[in-house]
């Protein structure tokens, strides 16, 4: 059968309104809400669950205001250094400071300084405390080892090694350690009935209550203090007993600041 040019341009415009209808709607249906879940601001789902029950997502909220502050008690006069200071804090932390001062390198070394910071977390649930050692003025690029000692200056007593402190060119230098703190002791099973008491309570030992640091070895004393007749001691772990250099700093307190 002939039909007309006009007739066959009518009937191919008809198919393509057909064929642009029938993509609206799946496009509409693609869109639509789908069952159980609920179009929130802005055309955001929000979710739903079983039997129609919409939940409703929530955004994270934030403190606004900053936590109290207290500054717990730590020993007390008669019991206590008096250079050590008691820091503000969140319960139940307790965070304390305490100075070091130069002994065997004031002569060379007189600006030499340090500050010790000790931070108990939950003692409930921590088990170590948290010491950091930072230096100034210090002999450059020597290694120290930190040791917590029965007493500050000689004959030190007991001795528990903590860890070093690696100066820089300009003598500064800083060090994180783990370890029991407030608590430490030193043990000796030889030794029955072996007790002494601290602000924290008794401990079958002794108390380490102070901390000094040392030349972990003799010859990097004898060169930065130039003085090659020091005498080696035992305060690092290598090289022989008396390995290690002098006391280099010292809290110097005769109470105890730990």
């Amino acid at each position: 059968m002939f039909h007309s040019i006009e007739h066959v341009q009518r009937h191919r415009g008809f198919g393509i309104v057909v064929v642009c209808i029938a993509l609206l709607s799946l496009l509409a249906s693609a869109c639509a809400p789908q069952p159980g879940a609920q179009t929130g601001p802005g055309g955001t789902k929000t979710g739903g669950v079983a039997g129609g029950t919409a939940q409703t997502s929530s955004a994270p909220t934030f403190p606004t205001t900053p936590p109290a502050l207290r500054t717990p008690s730590f020993g007390s006069a008669g019991q206590i250094a008096p250079t050590v200071k008691v820091l503000a804090s969140v319960d139940p932390t307790l965070i304390i400071q305490f100075p070091l001062s130069p002994s065997s390198i004031k002569t060379l070394f007189p600006k030499a300084s340090g500050l010790v910071t000790v931070m108990q977390g939950n003692p409930a649930i921590s088990v170590f405390d948290t010491i950091t050692v930072d230096v100034q003025n210090m002999p450059p690029n020597v290694k120290f080892t930190v040791f917590l000692i029965e007493i500050a200056t000689k004959p030190f007593g007991h001795a528990e090694y903590v860890g070093d402190v690696i100066t820089r060119g300009d003598g500064t230098g800083e060090s994180t350690f783990h370890l029991i703190t407030f608590v430490a002791f030193a043990a000796d099973a030889r030794q029955a009935n072996v007790t002494s008491a601290d602000q924290s309570g008794d401990a079958s030992g002794i108390q380490l209550e102070h901390l000094g640091m040392w030349f972990d070895g003799v010859d990097n004393a004898r060169k930065a203090l130039n003085d090659p007749t020091i005498a080696g001691t035992p305060f690092d772990g290598g090289g022989g007993a008396l390995h290690a250099g002098p006391q280099a700093m010292t809290d110097g307190q005769t109470l105890p600041v730990i």
